[in-house]
């Protein structure tokens, strides 16, 4: 594997960086995920016009352009012969001093690795997942906002901790309200009869890429879509439940809480937007 980092291309076992990086040290940086379909980077522009969102959010100054990360990241991929797989673009503060004052990094540095991933074990596509609600609430706005993918992801890891222990791969993460927010690192969804809801932004839950894109498909096929605050009452009387993410797709949960979901099997609704989206990234995308 060659690993992009701030211009060069490196083996995998010499791609480095410094222990003073304060991505490392206090996860002070930002990141997106990214898929390849088909010879294609599906949502790149999305994926990157996030990234810079991030970035300013945290008053981040990306040493690349829009089109140049474009560029970076297409050539992470053909240096790889990737085809198919998962693209992570990291930036981070860059090396800096044991203080926290980010006036001390020097200069951001950009990091591309082009490889695989497998979320989810493929049986959990066909037969659908078993997810809990956990304990851990998912951080305020006014802390560290949800819509910032940053590369502090302890308020996630702590609830996926919950969710390993509890015998689940994921886990429903509420707000300080009570309110559904997201799971770990996925979106989301219920389908009731011809609706398709999901927590609202203001939940706390992440802008995914998947996540919009998926709603696009479903209005496409005529349902009705709407981002209502959600409990868990709701999620338990649902006909059917999903999850999307960058990684994960489209998942379908069959089981909440010990609750089964509708028929305890992955919906029709659920099965139709999966092979909608698969159709989709197939044949879209920035081309390798």
């Amino acid at each position: 594997m060659k690993v992009f980092i701030d211009g060069r291309f490196y083996d995998e076992k010499n791609a480095k960086i410094s222990v003073f990086d304060h991505g490392l040290l206090y996860g002070d940086g930002i990141f997106e995920g990214i898929r390849a379909y088909n010879g294609r980077v599906f949502r790149l522009k999305e994926h990157i016009d996030r990234l810079f969102f991030s970035a300013k959010a945290i008053l981040l100054q990306i040493p690349l352009t829009h089109a140049e990360l474009t560029r970076a990241v297409v050539a992470t991929c053909n240096k790889n012969k990737l085809r198919e797989g998962y693209i992570r673009l990291v930036v981070t503060r860059g090396v800096g001093t044991l203080g926290l004052n980010p006036n001390r990094c020097e200069k951001p540095s950009v990091i591309i690795i082009a490889g695989k991933i497998k979320l989810y074990p493929p049986e959990m596509y066909t037969n659908g997942m078993d997810i809990v609600t956990v304990a851990t609430t998912r951080n305020l706005h006014s802390a560290v906002n949800p819509a910032i993918k940053s590369l502090n992801y302890l308020n996630n890891i702590l609830a996926k901790i919950e969710a390993n222990l509890a015998g689940c791969e994921e886990a429903i993460m509420l707000n300080s309200q009570g309110f559904v927010s997201e799971c770990t690192g996925d979106n989301i969804f219920i389908i009731r009869g011809r609706q398709l809801l999901t927590p609202p932004l203001s939940a706390g839950s992440l802008y995914g890429i998947t996540r919009a894109t998926v709603m696009d498909l479903a209005r496409q096929s005529g349902l009705e879509v709407s981002e209502p605050d959600l409990t868990r009452y709701d999620l338990f009387n649902a006909d059917e439940c999903f999850l999307t993410g960058t990684a994960a797709e489209v998942i379908p949960v069959v089981k909440i809480d010990g609750r089964v979901i509708g028929s305890g099997k992955p919906g029709p609704l659920t099965r139709q937007l999966l092979e909608r989206y698969h159709e989709l990234a197939n044949r879209s995308g920035e081309p390798l």
